[in-house]
């Protein structure tokens, strides 16, 4: 689980909720209409949007963050130096006995085991980028687009709230209370932008390039066990990926 995710958005919700108590009653800022029409109004716009599989996608990598583990890069420079060991110790046809839940670490052990041309791998890492990206891509623009999409509906919604609390003019009393209803929808809004939809965006672009420097450590240790299957040599090559303290 990442624990950063999740930490900073109970941090920042909790920031938010612990002010408005301090102010004064939470009930004050629940208004059911606005948030009909705030959460409501952004969810079948998306759907609009987007196709709708691209959506379930989308939210489906959203709840892989808070549940997926974050994979260091120095765990699969360690998996590729083990891949080493294996293919000097029994030979590279081995590697096609490799058991890992990874497919792309599967792939890079049969490119080996094939004994693969190291230009066949680089092709390879470039078509596994281009296509990872592409996807990736999907789950940021939807974020990105709610983060737009959910402003905008509160500022419907104070629109709305305003055009009745004129309605009600003739009863002074009303309008304080109905002004504060209106802004309500605008608050909803920036909130669902701010604290979800544009970190979540930004995680998701962040996983992208980890998930991008990953498939680059696999496919450099690839070509470098086919070159020389010295497990000391491929670690000296893949630590490059690392920041100086963190090399051995």
């Amino acid at each position: 689980m990442d624990f950063a995710t999740l930490l900073g958005l109970l941090f920042g919700l909790s920031l938010v909720v612990g002010a408005i108590f301090l102010g004064g009653a939470l009930n004050v800022f629940i208004n059911v209409p606005g948030m009909m029409i705030v959460i409501g109004g952004t969810l079948a716009s998306i759907c609009v949007a987007f196709p709708f599989e691209e959506v379930i996608q989308a939210f489906t990598a959203g709840f892989k963050m808070f549940t997926s583990r974050k994979v260091k890069v120095k765990e699969v420079i360690n998996i590729m130096v083990k891949v080493a060991e294996i293919s000097r110790r029994e030979g590279l046809l081995a590697l096609e006995n490799v058991q890992t839940e990874n497919a792309l670490l599967k792939k890079s052990c049969q490119l080996i085991a094939d004994n693969a041309d190291p230009q066949l791998i680089r092709d390879t890492l470039v078509i596994e980028i281009t296509s990872m990206k592409r996807r990736h891509k999907v789950g940021q623009e939807v974020f990105k687009r709610l983060a737009g999409l959910a402003p905008s509906f509160g500022m419907m919604g104070t629109l709305i709230g305003l055009v009745q609390m004129l309605s009600r003019l003739d009863d002074p009393k009303s309008i304080g209370p109905a002004m504060a209803v209106a802004i309500l929808t605008t608050f909803y809004g920036s909130l669902m932008a701010t604290i979800i939809f544009i970190p979540i965006a930004a995680k998701l672009r962040a996983r992208t390039l980890q998930e991008q420097l990953h498939l680059e450590v696999i496919f450099e240790g690839a070509k470098s066990i086919l070159e020389n299957n010295n497990p000391r040599l491929v670690y000296e090559k893949l630590s490059s990926f690392l920041p100086p303290k963190e090399r051995e």
